[in-house]
């Protein structure tokens, strides 16, 4: 009677048949190992896919025999299974500057590593699926948690001495947010999203660095009172699957961290060429991040699956947040509003200065305002919150380029 199912994988040689070996965990004759690399074997166990360390040998009698030595890990399905019993308990997670293809985490395993409901210090479980060979010829994997490939001699080297199986990023603290909020973009007469970056100018004596956040405004009514108008760590926007904004029918929603929102922001800001492309692989729509972000590019390497056989017809950076936009937004001019602000004649109050920039995502029916944001209160008293064509400070227009420069210099990425 056989074990499992199984498919056996030659880690760092050929790829075996697929075959099946008794059970013989209960044999007491030596068994002389010939094994000399780890090998690994992928076998179906309660409906998913767990990665075991096996070594040959042959037994007394001369006969050759498959010796399992300890479960290193599960590979995970490309996309969560929730007819399978996963807890619909959503959390978003990031590292500044890399692409993350599979930032939403569903299992509860994963979830109880978060020390709080937001954060950045998560250390998180790997989550490995399979991502075809090496070019020298071996198997494997690739971590979509820390957007690490795994089955180097080095890894293989560490999970033989450790039993277990860990991408080399594995140690990385990563960014979170629990229940993150959710918009439903069809609920809203009016959505708009930007990137929330630290003022350039404040009343305050120090305006300390920080991480960007998602700044967001909804609107009931086109045009009328806010019925949002507030700042998150990451959000979750939802469309009508119908739409079939991307090639895998089962993504029905894009969670917005703010590295994506960072990097798209700055995209529009510097006139880049924005696309979204798909895997070929799994469909996935591909996210560019950090360097990969700053320059457009036509091979695309998936932060899903761990392919890189994906090319754009010309050079390009991706994101899902200009599908999103092309579906969407009613409105892509932006104007100079005709607004003048002098700082100077506030003396007493507090206030905060900002440039103004592109929204990550804008469906009001409306051109965009670009100038530069000013916020100042008198006490609890709020008297300005808007963007102007021209802001004197000290005597002196401000320039909102060098107040965006300020701005992004003030950022932790």
């Amino acid at each position: 009677m056989c074990v499992s199912c199984c498919v056996t994988i030659d880690v760092g040689f050929s790829l075996s048949a697929n075959v099946c070996f008794p059970n013989l965990d209960g044999y007491n004759g030596r068994i002389h190992r010939i094994g000399v690399a780890m090998l690994i074997e992928r076998r179906i166990q309660n409906d998913r896919i767990e990665l075991w360390e096996y070594e040959w040998g042959y037994l007394p009698s001369g006969a050759s025999h498959k010796e399992f030595i300890r479960r290193l890990g599960v590979e995970q399905p490309l996309a969560p299974n929730f007819a399978a019993g996963h807890v619909p308990v959503e959390a978003i997670c990031w590292a500044y500057g890399r692409t993350l293809g599979n930032i939403a985490v569903f299992t509860q395993e994963v979830l109880g590593s978060f020390t709080s409901t937001e954060g950045s210090d998560a250390k998180l479980s790997c989550d490995f699926v399979a991502a075809g060979k090496f070019r020298n010829g071996p198997e494997r994997w690739w971590c979509r948690t820390h957007q690490c490939h795994w089955g180097n001699k080095a890894d293989l080297a560490a999970a033989k001495q450790s039993g277990g199986m860990v991408c080399a990023e594995h140690n990385q603290p990563m960014s979170y947010k629990v229940n993150p909020l959710q918009i439903k973009l069809d609920e809203h007469a009016e959505v708009n999203i930007w990137c929330a970056l630290p003022p350039a100018i404040s009343s305050e004596k120090e305006i300390k660095s920080e991480p960007p956040k998602i700044h967001l405004h909804y609107r009931n009514e086109a045009g009328g009172i806010k019925t949002m108008d507030n700042t998150f760590y990451a959000a979750s926007l939802h469309y009508n699957q119908n739409l079939g904004l991307f090639n895998n029918r089962e993504i029905t929603k894009v969670n917005l961290t703010p590295p994506a929102a960072l990097e798209y922001m700055l995209a529009v800001e510097e006139g880049r060429e924005l696309d979204c492309i798909n895997c070929t692989h799994c469909g996935y729509p591909h996210l560019d991040l950090g360097s990969f972000a700053r320059e457009p590019h036509r091979k695309h390497f998936c932060g899903n699956c761990g392919r890189d056989s994906t090319w754009s017809k010309a050079p390009i950076i991706s994101t899902p947040l200009k599908t999103l936009n092309d579906q969407f937004a009613s409105a892509s001019q932006f104007i100079f509003p005709d607004r003048v602000l002098n700082l100077d004649e506030y003396e007493g109050c507090n206030f905060e200065v900002w440039a103004s920039t592109p929204a990550i995502l804008w469906t009001a029916n409306r051109p965009q305002e670009k100038g530069i944001h000013v916020h100042i209160k008198d006490g609890a008293k709020w008297i300005e919150d808007n963007t102007f064509r021209e802001v004197i400070y000290q005597g002196k227009p401000l320039n909102r380029i060098e107040l965006l420069k300020t701005m992004i210099a003030r950022t932790i990425i």
